[in-house]
């Protein structure tokens, strides 16, 4: 597994107040990674930097093979790059089908050409049914987004980031607000899709990250607190003392 993302020494203060600390964490590709650490502990603030949307005061963020500097990037030339983005909240275009939401958001070529002879069309069409298939939305291709429930839509959220084809996938608390059986089908949709790239997940809920059954990042006070399985972590006194004893 080669190292896809290095962040090395970085540091963030807002007001005074450091929000990350001298934050170092490697992300492998392909990888499926839990962040976890209580509320100020900066796992927001992480992926802001990683996504350009924050500027840390120090340090390195290295994307690739190359190690090119994600710091010298936009929030879009980093997208474009290949660094995909959910939040927490699902953001779906409510009025338009779940077809139509796949389409907009499927990375294919423009070209002159694809569109003169129309060829992209079917390989959208079977792209589209893939993608449908893998986050259990094929029976709902034709439904408005907004009539489907909560947790269909961050399903759906996550196959429009998934049709960008990203090799980094950051996804921000994905079983909140979801039945058991619906969680269930995201931990097998976010383990499918690290099988082929990196996926990140912050989450709060335990149950939720024991399923994942993967490598944990402990964040306190915006640096790594501890690192392992998860059982290794909860294990660690000082995790318990700062998060899991509340």
């Amino acid at each position: 597994m080669s190292t896809l993302l290095e962040v090395s020494g970085v540091s963030v203060t807002f007001d005074g107040f450091r929000a990350i600390n001298n934050l170092s964490i490697q992300i492998g590709e392909p990888e499926l990674r839990a962040v976890i650490g209580p509320n100020g502990a900066g796992k927001t603030t992480f992926m802001d930097i990683v996504t350009g949307k924050t500027r840390p005061d120090q340090g390195r963020v290295l994307w690739g093979e190359k190690s090119v500097s994600l710091l010298r990037m936009s929030e879009s030339e980093i997208a474009r790059a290949g660094i995909g983005r959910k939040f927490q909240k699902p953001t779906v275009f409510e009025a338009q089908t779940v077809r139509e939401n796949l389409a907009m958001a499927l990375k294919n070529p423009r070209g002159p050409f694809d569109v003169l002879f129309s060829r992209g069309l079917d390989d959208a069409d079977s792209r589209i049914h893939g993608l449908a298939d893998e986050i259990g939305l094929r029976d709902h291709l034709s439904r408005p987004a907004g009539e489907l429930s909560h947790g269909q839509k961050q399903w759906l959220e996550i196959g429009m980031l998934l049709a960008q084809d990203p090799r980094l996938l950051l996804v921000d608390e994905p079983a909140a607000g979801m039945t058991p059986t619906e969680r269930q089908h995201t931990t097998d949709l976010l383990k499918r899709a690290a099988e082929t790239r990196a996926v990140v997940v912050v989450e709060h809920d335990m149950e939720f990250v024991r399923r994942l059954n993967c490598k944990v990042t402990v964040l306190h006070e915006g640096s790594v607190l501890a690192e392992g399985s998860l059982d290794h972590v909860t294990g660690d006194q000082r995790v318990i003392d700062v998060y899991l004893g509340r």
